[in-house]
């Protein structure tokens, strides 16, 4: 009987999911109430010293009466993805499908105190501004002032740990090096694609 997901795709390794974190903080997020999901795209932050989530949502979000107590939360951070095509491997293959994630399960709790959501936003603005850092929010920016009432800030204690690196590992090593390039080449040529399609 086969197993489900295949092993070889499952990446347990925590370190390897903390850099997909870290490189693609666009987290979903999904809560779930009266047997309903809510999902919201939220960039979250993970906090080396605690090892914990943090994040910032807007107070008219309907996701927000949820991120607090303790509330069960699953958030999916996505990596790299792309569809490969036979023609890439060296042997015999079918059409597949490529892609990073990682999936998380934790509790929620609110952070009520402004000076920790200031300090949050603060921190949250120097680790995406790596590594030329053109711009600093500094603690006394009337714009953040005038938005703190509008903000909550919550943090995620993750309870479970699940990395999904679909990447032809159980390919000979050269269709492992070959399909990994066409990640790479795709990703680059469908975003121009993309932002030229979009924005022409």
């Amino acid at each position: 009987m086969s197993k489900y997901p295949p092993p070889h795709h499952q990446d347990n390794n925590i370190n390897h999911m903390i850099e997909v974190i870290k490189a693609y903080p666009l987290a979903t997020v999904i809560s779930v109430k009266s047997n309903t999901p809510l999902v919201t795209h939220l960039p979250l932050i993970y906090r080396e010293t605690d090892g914990k989530l943090i994040g910032h949502i807007d107070i008219y979000n309907p996701q927000t009466e949820l991120m607090k107590g303790d509330n069960e939360v699953t958030i999916i951070f996505s990596g790299p993805q792309c569809y490969i095509s036979p023609s890439v491997y060296t042997t015999t293959q079918l059409p597949t499908w490529n892609y990073v994630k990682v999936h998380l399960k934790g509790t929620v709790k609110a952070i009520e105190s402004k000076d920790a959501l200031k300090e949050s936003l603060i921190i949250m603005t120097e680790f995406l501004e790596q590594p030329d850092h053109k711009y600093v929010l500094e603690v006394d920016n009337p714009r953040m002032e005038a938005n703190l009432d509008y903000i909550k800030m919550f943090e995620i204690t993750i309870n479970n740990w699940e990395g999904k690196f679909k990447l032809s590992q159980d390919k000979k090593v050269s269709d492992i090096a070959n399909a990994r390039a066409e990640l790479l080449r795709t990703n680059q040529v469908s975003i121009k694609k993309f932002l030229g399609t979009i924005f022409n």
